[in-house]
């Protein structure tokens, strides 16, 4: 970070190094740590100016303020029973969707593959040519 960037934070957010943009905060605590002066220099005066605003008492919007945004406020539409049946509906469409795809996946996934069956085919082949490891089996021929 550099000190211009610095003091162009300190002007838009104050002198509270926790009340900038969280991306910022750990380059200006290693640009303080490496250059404690701009504490005093730009910080002190930012806070100083944070204080006198938090001290005023916030803004009350008086009355006309307040019918005018009101007025300007987009107005609600009353939902009808068919938008509201087609709301439900969609979203019903879309669990079932979602369901129906859950359903493919775990049915692709338990079928095994041809590639499965030929290792299954192996094995039991192997299992059934192994001679038996028992010794009086051999000594009866």
């Amino acid at each position: 970070m550099t000190k211009t960037r610095f003091e162009a934070l300190a002007q838009a957010y104050g002198g509270d190094v926790t009340r900038w943009p969280e991306v910022e905060r750990d380059a200006a605590l290693r640009l303080l740590a490496a250059q404690p002066r701009l504490a005093r220099t730009v910080l002190a005066p930012a806070l100083t100016l944070d204080m006198a605003l938090d001290a005023l008492p916030a803004p009350a919007a008086d009355a006309d303020l307040r019918a005018r945004v009101l007025a300007a406020a987009p107005k609600a539409r009353a939902a009808t029973p068919w938008r509201r049946w087609i709301a439900g509906a969609g979203v019903g469409l879309t669990l079932a969707s979602a369901c129906a795809a859950g359903v493919a996946v775990v049915a692709s996934a338990a079928r095994p593959s041809a590639d499965d069956r030929r290792a299954d085919a192996v094995l039991i082949d192997a299992s059934v040519d192994v001679p038996a490891a028992d010794p009086s089996a051999q000594d009866q021929t």
